[in-house]
């Protein structure tokens, strides 16, 4: 989902979001250069399948939500993961620094 209501986890999960987000995942891995896709929690990781994972890079992680980031997103590193996946590719890492 790209939208919830505050503190209502998964609200907006029955309005649509699940054919925009698959549709954009699906073309992004047909279509483009070699990407790095994060996902983060256990809905996320259920987009996997639609990665092709022989030309792109899946990093999968805890979700950094209040309510789960204990159980593995912290010291999970996944912003150093996605420069490694990035120099992996032939891209130049990302200044995570720059405001």
């Amino acid at each position: 989902m790209l939208t919830v209501e505050s503190d209502c986890a998964g609200s907006h999960g029955k309005i649509g979001w699940e054919q925009v987000t698959n549709g954009v995942i699906r073309w992004l891995s047909e279509n483009s250069n070699p990407l790095v896709f994060l996902l983060w929690g256990k809905y996320a990781e259920k987009k996997r399948p639609l990665i092709d994972e022989s030309r792109h890079r899946v990093i999968v992680s805890a979700h950094p939500s209040p309510l789960s980031a204990h159980r593995g997103f912290f010291g999970s590193r996944p912003f150093s993961k996605i420069n490694n996946a990035l120099t992996e590719l032939g891209n130049s890492p990302i200044d995570w620094h720059t405001k």
